[in-house]
């Protein structure tokens, strides 16, 4: 779906558009930056309700797309997470809601001391500017993200994938005319509308208009945005998650944890995609819950050791153990011990999220300080990763990466410190 064109107007090329959207966003960014609290939060439930209202018309775009997406065929993964309904838009629209319960952190002065001159010295928290989002098949992620930025104080450039177009550029036309009537400069909630990937590619390199960019999408879009943009990254979300089931665990827990895990929701990043299991646990415990497993329609695919107690799995084979499927498809190996988890784990792993099973706290505690991820957990399930579950309200997504911000970016991963400095008359000697 293409912007529509005045008639007689001449055509702008796919980088003319794409910069013109920038410098609006830069522009935008500069009074944004500056708006009272009271004021983004009353266009973030403004944003909410007017979601609410024109639902038809989302679901009616969305309708297209899922019609488009089927006809690619488009996995089933990727039809998920593209569907819409109205719970989901409910769900959405509270999510801003929820950003309103949340202290807005822009102006927050997180310390300040007073050197021997009588400087004062602090340093308070201020916005990115412009966020740029690329991502795919998530009309969610454009809510969200606008969410968030609005909240931070930054305009933000939306850049949906083409399987999505229609959603998100209703999406976009809701929220922004909704946020527009409450006082947000116009040019604060864009969306690249053209599908051309030329688009992305200009995006990369805009560093005069965009502070940052997020990738939200497959390792290959991400890989793409990392090795090629010129433009600062934040790394987010492939999600290659592990559950290890130590020789102690307790056998209800694991199953219940491990059936959730994979489960759930298994076209997301926090979706387990391999069970390591310990080879005392292995003989009573994991024919269970493969039959548990597959009742829920999950494909598995094994180590020599697992198939051997479950023959019905199939031969896994080294391709699997650093595969994202994002589908009913799990990988199994049994493992002698904790040492070759967490060597599975830190070779095959995305550094996303990790689980251990045990009742062992020394086992416990070495998995928390050995594995390399940005979230570990001991006795509960990857699928909490979540901005929401960790009280964040809405996530710009989930960073893997160690700088700046790791795990689910709220607010806080919006923003930027600065240096202010008092004086009163020093000069410099």
């Amino acid at each position: 779906m293409e912007p529509q064109k005045k008639k007689g107007a001449k055509s702008m090329t796919v980088a003319e558009e794409v910069r013109a959207k920038g410098r609006r966003a830069k522009e935008a960014s500069y009074v944004l930056g500056g708006l009272s609290t009271e004021v983004k939060d009353r266009a973030l439930a403004a944003m909410a309700a007017a979601l609410e209202a024109r639902a038809g018309e989302i679901l009616a775009a969305n309708a297209q797309d899922m019609a488009a997406g089927e006809a690619a065929g488009l996995t089933r993964a990727l039809l998920d997470r593209l569907f819409l309904n109205e719970q989901r838009i409910r769900e959405m629209a509270e999510g801003l809601r929820a950003l309103l319960a949340l202290p807005d952190p822009i102006g927050e002065v997180t310390g300040m001391w007073r050197r021997p001159n009588g400087l004062l010295i602090g340093r308070m928290r201020v916005p990115l500017g412009v966020v740029g989002i690329i991502y795919e098949a998530r009309p969610n992620v454009t809510v969200d993200a606008a969410g968030l930025c609005l909240k931070t104080g930054n305009a933000v450039l939306l850049r949906g994938g083409s399987e999505a177009i229609h959603s998100n550029t209703a999406i976009t036309r809701v929220i922004a005319a909704a946020a527009e009537a409450e006082g947000i400069p116009a040019g604060a909630i864009q969306l690249i509308e053209t599908t051309d990937r030329e688009a992305v590619n200009v995006m990369l390199k805009m560093r005069d208009y965009l502070d940052l960019l997020i990738p939200r999408g497959g390792a290959g879009l991400i890989r793409t945005v990392v090795e090629n943009a010129t433009v600062p990254v934040i790394e987010t979300g492939v999600g290659n998650c592990h559950v290890y089931v130590d020789s102690d665990a307790s056998p209800e827990m694991a199953t219940a944890i491990v059936v959730n895990a994979k489960t759930q929701r298994p076209g997301v990043c926090n979706a387990m995609e391999t069970l390591l299991v310990h080879r005392d646990i292995a003989p009573s415990w994991l024919p269970a819950v493969s039959a548990a497993l597959t009742a829920q329609g999950v494909e598995l695919r094994g180590c020599p050791r697992s198939r051997a107690l479950v023959p019905a799995m199939k031969e896994a084979t080294e391709e699997d153990w650093g595969t994202e499927y994002l589908d009913l498809v799990l990988a199994v190996k049994v493992v002698d011990g904790l040492e070759e988890a967490i060597a599975h784990i830190n070779t095959y792993g995305t550094k996303h999220s990790e689980a251990i099973v045990t009742n062992n706290y020394t086992h416990a505690r070495r998995f928390l300080q050995q594995v390399d991820a940005a979230a570990v957990y001991v006795n509960a399930s990857t699928r909490f990763t979540d901005g929401y579950q960790y009280g964040f309200g809405a996530e710009i997504g989930i960073s893997t990466q160690k700088l700046h911000a790791r795990g689910p970016m709220g607010l806080e991963a919006l923003t930027t410190t600065k240096f202010i400095v008092y004086g009163d008359g020093q000069v410099r000697s």
